[in-house]
């Protein structure tokens, strides 16, 4: 297998680059250094809205399969700069998808539990998209061209995602949290927001059997439980051993600056459970799998 991964210093990434297996020729597209270094793994640094650069480099890997994780995922960023949010998210996917359907590349593209409205859970892949900000719309604009380009694609959900980083720091919300726990920190977490978290390691597994499979449509990659994030905190300082006072719920509408969240996308991984290998997790299981491969065992 010839893989190319975009966002490759990011959270996700990290964990697919890290499982990969090792006969398979990895390449790696990021703006930064190299995420690490194993066998088969090809560093390819290039701003990713360069197309002419992304398409020779299409045409000397020649790719087998194409996961792509890169994107502006800053909500908030995105809401307060939306042609930056659609040139990244919608216009780089359009391209990806072009030169995959080009070369006869398969093609893995990560969306978001957050492209539903959150009053109609729980979401299955037939749900009718209802994106509550410009971070969503975006990511549905993106599967909807996908879908659109004759690529051999599947377009996965991706649930909320928890874990510490595989490779570098990457965007974890866990990583930061615990930082700011074992710091004395007094921590607020929306109470009103319900998700169906995927540990870091179990996705990187889901994708890359998804890159290899036939499996296409629109698939979800969820945890089995739903929780909400105030719930999932308080879970998460218990594993990990830390204070649970210090974690506060909050009503979400009074973050100063804070985009719009859906409440409930909590998603239905019954497709997930039935067609790939890799099985999915409740939130217990995800941490104890969190601990297991950070190499710092919980207290």
């Amino acid at each position: 297998m010839n893989l190319l991964v975009t966002g490759g210093n990011g959270f996700v990434a990290g964990s697919i680059i890290r499982q990969a297996p090792a006969s398979w020729e990895v390449h790696v597209l990021t703006r930064g250094e190299a995420p690490m270094v194993r066998p088969g793994l090809q560093v390819h640094q290039l701003d990713l809205r360069d197309t002419h650069r992304l398409a020779d480099l299409f045409v000397r890997v020649r790719p087998d399969a194409v996961i792509h994780t890169a994107a502006v995922a800053d909500i908030d960023f995105c809401e307060s700069h939306p042609m930056e949010a659609a040139s990244v998210n919608v216009g780089l996917t359009r391209c990806l998808a072009g030169l995959c359907a080009a070369c006869h590349a398969r093609l893995v593209f990560c969306s978001t539990d957050t492209v539903f409205g959150g009053e109609d859970a729980p979401y299955d892949e037939n749900s009718t998209p209802g994106p509550l900000n410009c971070y969503a719309l975006t990511k549905v604009q993106a599967e909807d061209a996908v879908r659109q380009s004759g690529a051999h694609n599947v377009v996965a959900r991706l649930a909320l995602v928890v874990g510490l980083p595989v490779l570098g720091v990457g965007n974890s919300f866990l990583a930061k949290m615990l930082a700011k726990l074992r710091a004395g920190e007094r921590i607020e977490v929306p109470f009103r927001e319900i998700r169906t978290p995927i540990d870091v390691i179990t996705l990187g597994r889901a994708l890359l059997e998804l890159a290899e499979s036939n499996i296409t449509g629109t698939i979800h990659l969820a945890g089995n439980e739903s929780i909400s994030r105030f719930d999932m905190a308080l879970r998460i300082a218990s594993r990990f051993g830390l204070d649970s006072d210090l974690v506060a719920p909050c009503d979400t509408p009074k973050i100063p600056g804070r985009a719009p969240r859906p409440r409930d996308v909590s998603l239905s991984n019954a497709r997930a459970r039935a067609e790939l290998r890799t099985p999915m997790h409740d939130l217990a299981d995800a941490l104890n799998i969190i601990v297991q491969t950070s190499g710092k065992p919980a207290s």
